[in-house]
């Protein structure tokens, strides 16, 4: 009693979708795809480039010499101003 029944395989398949969703799926499968790939190689010995390490990339630039920035003094702040006497009298009417 295994997966050789094809009922059994659509079953399965109804039930990941019903689980993950019809997005999630092909995600799932890339990434347990290259998992397999990953662990076969690591296991026979065998390194290919990855896919992404065989597009050239531009030759790193020099890094350059900090350069000293001249520093903003802030412009002076003029004290403020007295408050004016307030006639407590006109208060509460």
């Amino acid at each position: 009693m295994g997966l050789d029944n094809p009922i059994h395989i659509a079953f399965l398949v109804v039930i990941l979708l019903l689980v993950f969703g019809a997005r999630r799926l092909p995600e799932i499968g890339r990434s347990l795809g290259s998992g397999m790939r990953e662990f076969k190689d690591s296991i026979s010995g065998d390194t290919k480039p990855a896919l992404s390490a065989t597009v050239q990339q531009p030759p790193a630039q020099q890094p350059q010499p900090p350069v000293a920035q001249p520093v903003a003094t802030p412009p002076p702040v003029a004290a403020p101003a007295p408050a004016e006497p307030v006639d407590e009298s006109t208060f509460g009417r």
